[in-house]
């Protein structure tokens, strides 16, 4: 193993502790060392606080070829120094090593170190699968294929055989990131490789390029109201997402026991031929009241967030409650178009209604009559409409029935049958003689009959009612 012993360079101002080391300062000039592999990478720091290491992502947080030594330095120890030591050193530790303050994380110093690896040009070894990298609307495209050597030579090729060179203006190459596009268009939609050839032998980094799709169609419930229930049922409540293709969302629930963990949840995907469908399915085995109260899904795609919700009510037991809402006795009037009957009816489950006129089915009596959920409707309401109804409620799997009754009064408007006095002669007749007259009305309630008399005009003169 061949040692590197990288010179320790003092600046004038190690000795001048005011106002110095605002940041911490590295024993090496360069922005840049290479070294080559197994062979060991020593790097020096000294500052005016407590400092610590920031290594790059290839070298693990547990490396046993890792060694940090910190000790007290200066003329009166009034500084800090930090040694790092990393032997061997691989071609997957190459990147950015940087020193700064423990408590100042913005003040630091930094050198970018190459371990070159003849056998190893690409930082990162794939395996058969390409990584994957977004092209977003209004971002850089980075395919990030560092390597182990800042002379490599690298193309960019699209599959199969695009070779794409670099212009510096839109398509740019830097040994530290990989290729950058500054404005992607569609044409850089697809299966990507960064190709080198070492001794003859062609190594690869590849990369598939996904374009993120953020646009949330829909989201919807399978239960859009409240949602009733009985306390020891199941509940199930189904979240689905509505997508444009290639859209990634994530879906998310509250609900009143979140904390507890009462429900689980299923996630599934679909495809139609527009559109993607994404499913949530949150499931309760066994209700209690403390599960009733506001069930929220939230969906999320990128920037993009939509949400809908519904609220549980959780029931103790069946039951039915049937009340009259205006008296036991109603009014309507004959002639109106429609007219309907409605109790209170407060029940779970739903109950089974059945509407009774005198005791027969109602709707069994004449085509005008109609159900509407607990409701009774009677069309063209007629004097004959009038009489005794029932509601019948009842939820048999349960055994529970209650009956309410309603007397329904139709209104008649007065009619009189006849409009002139009945009189065989309608001419004079005898005075001190004795007369009859007849006037015959009908109307509901029963019309009161008040007599007019209206003398004769004399002689000459019409007369005038």
């Amino acid at each position: 193993m061949i040692f590197i012993q990288l010179n320790y360079v003092m600046y004038k101002h190690y000795t001048d502790t005011k106002g110095r080391f605002s940041s911490p300062v590295l024993d090496v000039t360069e922005k840049q060392l290479i070294i080559e592999r197994n062979q060991t990478l020593q790097l020096n720091c000294r500052g005016r606080w407590e400092l610590q290491w920031v290594l790059p992502s290839g070298v693990p947080k547990v490396y046993h070829g890792t060694q940090i030594e910190e000790t007290r330095c200066g003329k009166k120890n009034n500084q800090y120094c930090s040694r790092l030591m990393l032997s061997p050193a691989l071609a997957q530790h190459t990147g950015s090593y940087r020193c700064r303050y423990r408590q100042k994380h913005r003040k630091q110093a930094s050198v970018y170190v190459y371990i070159t690896d003849s056998q190893r040009p690409f930082v990162k070894v794939q395996s058969e699968i390409p990584d994957v990298v977004y092209m977003k609307e209004g971002e850089l495209l980075v395919f990030p294929c560092r390597v182990t050597n800042p002379d490599a030579n690298v193309s960019l090729v699209k599959f199969p055989f695009h070779r794409i060179a670099p212009d510096y203006r839109n398509i740019i190459w830097n040994s530290r990131q990989g290729f950058t596009i500054r404005s992607p268009t569609f044409f850089y939609i697809g299966l990507f490789s960064c190709e080198t050839i070492v001794n003859g032998v062609k190594y690869s980094n590849r990369f598939l390029t996904h374009r993120p799709v953020n646009k949330i169609l829909d989201v919807y419930l399978n239960s859009t109201g409240l949602v009733h229930t009985l306390q020891g049922q199941m509940l199930a409540l189904n979240c689905t997402v509505t997508a444009e293709w290639n859209a990634r969302v994530s879906i998310s629930w509250t609900y009143p026991q979140k904390a507890n963990g009462s429900a689980t949840i299923i996630r599934r995907i679909s495809r139609s031929r527009t559109n993607m469908l994404f499913y949530s399915v949150l499931t309760i085995p066994r209700l209690s009241k403390a599960d009733r109260g506001l069930y929220k899904c939230h969906v999320t795609s990128g920037p993009s967030k939509r949400e809908t919700n519904t609220t549980v009510i959780v029931y103790d037991q069946p039951f039915i409650q049937l009340k009259h809402r205006d008296g036991p006795v109603v009014q309507a009037s004959a002639g109106q178009k429609s007219f309907r009957l409605t109790p209170k009816l407060r029940a779970f489950p739903a109950p089974e209604v059945i509407w009774l006129k005198d005791g027969m089915v109602a709707a069994e009596q004449c085509s005008r009559y109609h159900a509407d959920r607990f409701s009774l409707v009677i069309r063209d309401v007629a004097e004959e409409d009038a009489g005794i109804y029932t509601i019948l409620t009842g939820i048999q799997q349960y055994g529970l029935f209650q009956n309410l009754t309603l007397t329904l009064v139709v209104n008649v408007k007065p009619q009189i049958g006849e409009k002139t006095v009945s009189s065989r002669q309608p001419g004079t007749v005898q005075r001190g003689s004795r007369q009859a007259l007849h006037c015959t009305s009908h109307g509901v309630p029963p019309p009161q009959i008040q007599w007019l008399w209206h003398p004769c005009p004399p002689k000459g003169f019409p007369l005038r009612l």
